[in-house]
């Protein structure tokens, strides 16, 4: 199974790469997992979405090939970051290859709640008409004081955290296996 990862952060040392690499290392044989660049997208503008730029189209190409997308959001303002917007309405457009693709949510951050709200607008987001993205039900991923539960070398050193993220993943393998059978 391929996942694309779409990961709201494009800090050089962000919790939530960091997070979204130890998920594509612990998990390399449950899925695939690519990364995708976001920093390289330019801003969504109507006037070229017919013809976007080779980053545009290649972002979009690796979507569109994934069998899934795992959304790896941090949490500014108490919403989702402009990056991950700007992807989100590079998208929606056009070709709209969200369209029906599977997704699951992850998020890390220093604070004690996590990405909650950032994730209950992606949420919303993902079930716009543009997007219409099926989402893994009932295992939200929150991982709150990041920063205490994760190695330099990016690795989660939390057990609870881990134990709780192999249960996930154990669920989204099982619902993507439901879904391809359908």
């Amino acid at each position: 199974m391929k996942v694309a990862a779409i990961v709201g952060s494009i800090r050089k040392e962000s919790y939530n790469k960091k997070l979204a690499r130890y998920i594509q290392n612990r998990y390399q044989d449950r899925f695939e997992l690519d990364i995708l660049d976001v920093r390289s997208l330019p801003f969504y503008d109507q006037d070229i979405e017919n013809d976007p730029s080779d980053a545009v189209k290649e972002f979009k190409r690796k979507v569109a090939e994934a069998d899934a997308v795992l959304w790896v959001v941090p949490e500014y303002n108490a919403t989702i970051p402009g990056v991950l917007g700007n992807a989100i309405d590079w998208l929606s457009r056009v070709d709209k290859v969200m369209n029906g693709k599977p997704s699951w949510i992850v998020g890390a951050s220093m604070g004690q709640l996590g990405t909650v709200k950032a994730q209950l607008h992606l949420r919303d987001i993902l079930f716009s008409p543009g997007i219409s993205s099926p989402l893994l039900p009932g295992n939200e991923v929150y991982v709150g004081a990041v920063h205490e539960k994760i190695d330099a070398e990016g690795n989660l050193t939390h057990e609870p955290t881990v134990k709780f993220l192999d249960g996930v993943v154990g669920n989204f393998v099982a619902w993507m296996d439901k879904l391809s059978r359908q």
